[in-house]
């Protein structure tokens, strides 16, 4: 069965639409590599400064293959001036989760 991550990011108010713009400008970038199967980005409606960051792989190796290639490139480009941006979250949590059940809407 599948694997889940939640990447659990601590964000604060004055820093959530630079993770956002982030995200977005890095969309579809995930979607290609082998493996993959879903994303999520999850902002907190109240209560919480927390988001998660939700991807959905066929299996470990697959994740492992993403974080080593494309997903550590990603991380590693430069901002203005050739310099890496400052993280708008203030702290990261990666959760691991193993899918044993799954349902779906009926007739789909």
């Amino acid at each position: 069965m599948s694997v889940v991550k939640i990447n659990v990011l601590t964000v604060p108010a004055e820093q959530r639409e630079t993770l956002e713009k982030r995200f977005a400008s890095r969309a579809h970038t995930v979607e290609s590599s082998d493996g993959f199967e879903w994303f999520e980005l999850l902002r907190p409606v109240e209560g919480t400064d927390t988001y998660l960051v939700y991807t959905r792989w066929r299996d470990e190796a697959s994740f492992q293959a993403w974080m080593e290639g494309p997903m550590k490139a990603a991380h590693q480009g430069g901002g203005e001036g050739g310099e890496r941006p400052k993280p708008a979250a203030s702290d990261s949590n990666l959760w691991s989760f193993e899918v044993v059940q799954q349902a779906g809407p009926k007739g789909a």
